[in-house]
């Protein structure tokens, strides 16, 4: 028995990925490698967790609905638009494309996207009272299911004209993203990934959220590991080929503490009332850095 628990098939056996290939051809200097991590005191994510190539292909199937949806949102949106509207455009591509949205029911979420204006952190809630102003910011985040296969990732929108801090906010979140997307080495830690990402930030002079970050993903919606965004490099778990994650900050432009509306325990705001900004995409460790599966 391995590590985590599943059974270790034999040299000349069928590979556990279920590639077809034998054993000690495909992974089994893998499986070494993880094993040796582990017996170091490493944190290494169980086998199950990594992705195949079948896996990989149902993600970006996934992925294309949930990127097309944001595409969309992105030529439409405008002043006058409200966040219910958005929703209704995500119901309708979504039914177009054979897909269903990730949100919808999560943990009772009742709507299929999030839509989160402003001081507004994450999980706003569609409503069509919410109408879209000049100078409003909004980050619209979209998980899809298709085929049994999770995709997930979000985007800020800029409505006219924007405070020019306003929009370093945005562009210095997005700036974090790339950052983090640039220390995803294979064999290293994550905590290089949330370390690349809160300098980058806090040189700004802005704040990263501690309570939310990315996750692991693909055949569940959250999936281990969780990704904070504040952190030391050469910590937390190993990055390996097959791992699929999330790399979403979210970035206030005043302190990083924020408040949960009571009434329906979701809508999560900063609690000085300063605007936040975040981005979200998905990737796949591969054998020499990263694959971008979704953004």
């Amino acid at each position: 028995m391995s590590y985590d628990g599943m059974r270790t098939p034999g040299r000349n056996d069928e590979c556990w990925c279920g590639s077809g290939k034998k054993y000690k051809k495909c992974h089994a200097a893998f499986d070494d490698r993880l094993e040796r991590l582990w017996n170091e005191g490493e944190e290494v994510l169980p086998r199950r967790l990594y992705k195949t190539p079948e896996d990989i292909a149902g993600i970006k199937a996934s992925a294309e609905v949930n990127c097309g949806i944001l595409d969309y949102v992105g030529e439409h949106i405008q002043a006058g638009v409200s966040t219910m509207d958005i929703n209704d455009w995500v119901n309708d591509y979504l039914a177009k494309h054979d897909a269903i949205s990730a949100d919808l029911n999560f943990e009772g979420y009742p709507y299929s996207v999030c839509t989160s204006i402003n001081d507004v952190v994450c999980h706003g809630f569609p409503n069509k009272d919410d109408v879209l102003k000049d100078g409003d910011i909004i980050n619209v985040d979209m998980s899809t299911i298709k085929n049994g296969y999770f995709s997930d990732s979000s985007r800020m929108y800029c409505i006219g004209d924007v405070d020019p801090e306003w929009k370093r906010l945005v562009d210095v979140c997005h700036d974090s993203v790339q950052a983090g997307l640039a220390a995803v080495k294979p064999w290293y830690h994550l905590g290089d990934v949330s370390a690349a990402v809160q300098k980058v930030c806090e040189d700004a002079g802005f704040s990263v959220v501690r309570e939310y970050g990315g996750h692991g993903i693909g055949k569940e919606f959250h999936e281990d590991p969780f990704v904070g965004f504040v952190g030391e490099p050469g910590t937390g778990p190993i990055m390996t080929p097959g791992m699929c994650f999330t790399i979403e900050p979210m970035v206030n432009m005043g302190k990083h503490k924020i408040k949960t509306d009571k009434s329906n325990g979701w809508i999560v705001r900063t609690k000085d009332g300063k605007p936040s900004a975040q981005w979200e995409v998905q990737l796949v460790v591969t054998d020499d850095g990263y694959e971008l599966l979704s953004w």
